[in-house]
C-alpha cells in the first residue's frame, strides 16, 4: 500500500535515481582518477543509499519541516564525506582533499536543491490544483481540535482536506454511529479523535472501526500520560498527533528492502526449481485428470485489491473451489495432488505473484474472496492484515494455523498472529519464517492436505 501522508510513490523512484546519477556524474566532471575507477562507483553508490536509509534521507512526510529536511540533508553530507575520505584514504594513500570535498560539496548541494524544489512544488500543486490530499475528519472539540482544525485550513499546501468535525457535546452515541457511516461514504482516509472527549470504551470503539475498515486513527492527546506509552508521535506544527499501530513496513527503506528481498528469492525459486518443475509436474497432472496445470483463483490483497494467486491445480475441476476450502480426505484432491499438497510445491507458482509485485514472499495468508467477506465481519480486526502484502508464507503458518480453517480459534489465532507480524517486521523475521517453513515441509504437517 502506498504509505499514507508522504509524496507520490512515482516521484520517489525518480528522486532515487537522480540523486545517484548525479553522484556519478559529479565523479565525472571532476575528472580525478581514483574517482572514476569501477570499484569507487560501486562504493560511493553503494555508500550513498546505506546512508541513506540510515538517516532516512528519504523519508519526508507531507507535515516535515524544512528544516527537518536541512538536518537530513546536512547528516547525509557529513556521512557521506567522512566515508570517501576513509575508503580515498585508505586505498590511494594520499588523495586529494580540495578534490574530494568539491566532488561531495557539489554533489550535495545539487540533490538539495532538486530536493527542495519537488517539497516546494508539491506544496504549491496541493494549494493550486487541490491534488495530492488526504481527506480527514476531526472527532471531538476543546482547544487541541480547533487548533487542529486551523492548522488544516491553514495549512493547504500540507496536503490535508478537512471534510467535517463531529462534535460530541450532544446525543454522543448518535455522533459516533454517523461518524462511522460517513467516513466509509464519503472514503475518508483519515480520522481524529481528541481523547479529551472521548472515554476509554469510545477511544477503543474508533480504534475496532479503523482497524476492520483500513483507516488511518491518530489522537489528539490531552494530558502528558499517553506520551508514556509505546506509540507514534508526530507534530504536525506545534500540535501533537499521536498514531496508534508503529508498522516497521511504513518506512520505505524497510518496504524496499523487503522487495529487493522478494525479488531476489523469487528469480531464485523461478530460474532454479520452477524451470525444470514445471514441465515435469505439467505432465504428471495432465496425465492423472483433464484440465489446466496452474489453478488461478482470485484473493484479496494489500488495501483489500483483488488479485490471481496461482498454484498447481491439486484438484479435480469442480464447481465449488471458490467456495469451499479443501477438508481432509477431500474427494477432490487427485493423487498427485496429495503428494504436491502435503509438501507445499503446490504454492510455488506464487512466486510469479510475487515478482509481479502482488504478494510477497513472508506475510498475511490471502484467503478466498468468499472467506474474506465473511471474517471481516465476524472476527474482530481482521482486515488488519491488508495493510501488508500477502505472503506465501508467514507467522501464522510457522506456528501451526495453516490450511483449513476449522472453528474460530483457529481463525482468531491466525489473526493475532498477522498482526504481530506487520507491527514487528524484520528481514530477519521474514528468513526465520522461510527456514521454519522449509523445515515443516519437509517433516510434514498434520494440516497439509
Amino acid at each position: 500500500m502506498k504509505t499514507t501522508g508522504r509524496y507520490s510513490g512515482y516521484i520517489r523512484p525518480f528522486s532515487y535515481i537522480f540523486d545517484l546519477f548525479v553522484i556519478n556524474l559529479m565523479a565525472l566532471c571532476w575528472n580525478a582518477d581514483y574517482l572514476n575507477t569501477i570499484n569507487y562507483i560501486v562504493f560511493f553508490t553503494v555508500s550513498w543509499i546505506l546512508i541513506a536509509f540510515n538517516t532516512g534521507f528519504y523519508e519526508v512526510y507531507r507535515f516535515t519541516k524544512a528544516t527537518e529536511i536541512s538536518t537530513k540533508i546536512i547528516k547525509q553530507y557529513f556521512i557521506f564525506i567522512v566515508l570517501i575520505f576513509a575508503y580515498t584514504g585508505y586505498v590511494f594513500q594520499k588523495p586529494q582533499s580540495s578534490e574530494i570535498i568539491k566532488y561531495v560539496s557539489s554533489s550535495v548541494v545539487i540533490i538539495a536543491v532538486f530536493k527542495f524544489f519537488v517539497y516546494y512544488f508539491l506544496r504549491r500543486f496541493r494549494v493550486l490544483f487541490g491534488g495530492n490530499f488526504r481527506k480527514v475528519v476531526i472527532i471531538g472539540d476543546g482547544d487541541n481540535a480547533a487548533k487542529l482544525v486551523a492548522f488544516f485550513n491553514e495549512n493547504r499546501d500540507y496536503g490535508y482536506k478537512l471534510e467535517k468535525t463531529f462534535n460530541l457535546k450532544l446525543d454522543r452515541k448518535q455522533n459516533i454511529e454517523n461518524s462511522f457511516k460517513y467516513v466509509l461514504e464519503n472514503k475518508i482516509d483519515e480520522i481524529y479523535c481528541c481523547l479529551a472527549n472521548l472515554s476509554k470504551e469510545e477511544v477503543n470503539a474508533y480504534i475496532d472501526f479503523s482497524d476492520n475498515n483500513l483507516k488511518v486513527l491518530k489522537l489528539l492527546p490531552d494530558n502528558n500520560e499517553v506520551f508514556s506509552r509505546n506509540l507514534i508521535l508526530d507534530y504536525y506544527g506545534y500540535i501533537p498527533i499521536i498514531s496508534l499501530r508503529n508498522m516497521p513496513l511504513d518506512i520505505k527503506s524497510n518496504k524496499h528492502l523487503k522487495r529487493l528481498f522478494d525479488i531476489a528469492f523469487s528469480l531464485f525459486i523461478i530460474v532454479f526449481i520452477l524451470s525444470w518443475l514445471t514441465p515435469l509436474l505439467a505432465l504428471l497432472i495432465k496425465i492423472e485428470s483433464d484440465g489446466s496445470v496452474f489453478f488461478k483463483q482470485k484473493r484479496n490483497g494489500l488495501n483489500y485489491h483483488e488479485f490471481f494467486c496461482y498454484k498447481f491445480r491439486s484438484m479435480k475441476e469442480n464447481d465449488i473451489a471458490d467456495l469451499e476450502q479443501v477438508s481432509k480426505n477431500d474427494p477432490r484432491i487427485t493423487i498427485i495432488g496429495k503428494i504436491i499438497r502435503k509438501t507445499s510445491i503446490d504454492e510455488l507458482p506464487q512466486f510469479f505473484n510475487v515478482l509481479l509485485g502482488e504478494m510477497s514472499v513472508v506475510g498475511p495468508r490471502p484467503h478466498m474472496i468468499s472467506h474474506t467477506e465473511i471474517y471481516a465481519k465476524s472476527v474482530d480486526k481482521f482486515m488488519v492484515r491488508h495493510f501488508v502484502k500477502p505472503g506465501i508464507t508467514g507467522l501464522a503458518q510457522t506456528n501451526g494455523y495453516r490450511g483449513e480453517v476449522e472453528n474460530e480459534k483457529d481463525i482468531i489465532y491466525r489473526v493475532k498472529y498477522d498482526i504481530f507480524y506487520l507491527e514487528h517486521w524484520s528481514i530477519l523475521l521474514d528468513i526465520k519464517i522461510i527456514f521454519l517453513t522449509i523445515i515443516n515441509a519437509i517433516k510434514g504437517e498434520d494440516k497439509a492436505y
